[in-house]
């Protein structure tokens, strides 16, 4: 399987990258037009990431924008990858528990995605988080990702829209897809020690291999595509809403919150940290501040 796959591969990565590129152009395009006397508008700062792998001389990297201290943006990252080697027993486990074919006999893989978490200025703008992703072994392959979103005070009709925008996205691969992603996001950004969720949803999918490679990745790029204008209504409705000092506290508590779900249960850093990806990179998704109450 492995010699067919080099452009399908080369395929994904590069669309994972020219997201990244228009993802990050946006948002410095509305750092520009947000006024604030007291701040400059923020920048990315970008840094290369390697993968750390035993035996391997080279497992790949990526790339990590970083934008800290913006008008719109507290802290915001857009990373994008592309690693491979062999996986080590505990993700040679892990990947067989999942189903895997093969893992024992040989190792082998690719991993290549965008991963984005957004921490605002204001309170009443939600964090967000994104990302789309592939993977390859030997013996499968299989598309990943979603997005799902994070207020610390939630407003309906922000929800409303950024869900209805996810539909839109879906429906025309199949009419299964949203009901069952946006469940499966449900599920699996619920917070089982505090008892509840860690926002109000989005979608979330996983080991996606309908045998058609074309279509599911037609599909995670119309997830990647519906991004920008779920995430965007959003900011512009709220972007310039007064804000106190209980809003601000709502929200560093609410961060808090964000920052257990990712260091406890989130698939993408125990995967990122156990195949020796850079940490600064993986937990980029962490809160620049946050407090427990």
């Amino acid at each position: 399987m492995s010699a067919p796959f080099e452009a399908e591969k080369s395929r994904a990565a590069s669309w994972f990258r020219s997201l990244r590129d228009e993802i990050c152009t946006a948002f410095e395009t509305l750092e520009d037009r947000h006024e604030d006397e007291a701040l400059p508008p923020g920048r990315f700062e970008l840094s290369e990431t390697r993968r750390k792998s035993d035996g391997d001389s080279d497992a790949g990297g990526g790339l990590m924008s970083v934008m800290r201290g913006g008008r719109v943006f507290e802290k915001v990252g857009v990373n994008v990858s592309a690693v491979y080697g062999q996986l080590g027993e505990a993700a040679q486990r892990a990947m067989a528990a999942r189903g895997v074919p093969g893992m024992d006999s040989d190792p082998r893989f690719w991993a290549s995605g965008i991963s984005l978490v957004a921490h605002m200025r204001n309170p009443h703008v939600p964090a967000v988080h994104m990302n789309t992703r592939m993977f390859w072994t030997p013996h499968a392959w299989w598309f990943g990702g979603g997005a799902d979103l994070n207020p610390c005070i939630e407003y309906e009709e922000d929800t409303a829209h950024f869900h209805d925008t996810l539909r839109q996205a879906c429906m025309p691969h199949s009419p299964d897809y949203y009901p069952r992603f946006k469940a499966w996001a449900d599920e699996y950004f619920f917070i089982p020690h505090r008892g509840r969720a860690r926002g109000v949803g989005g979608i979330f999918y996983d080991d996606l291999n309908t045998g058609d490679w074309e279509a599911d990745f037609a599909f995670t790029q119309s997830v990647g595509r519906a991004f920008l204008p779920a995430f965007l209504g959003v900011v512009e409705r709220r972007r310039h809403q007064d804000w106190t000092a209980a809003d601000r506290d709502a929200q560093l508590v609410h961060r808090g919150l964000y920052a257990e779900y990712n260091l406890v249960y989130d698939r993408g850093t125990k995967f990122g940290l156990a195949t020796g990806h850079d940490a600064n990179a993986v937990l980029m998704s962490l809160p620049p501040l946050a407090k427990w109450v």
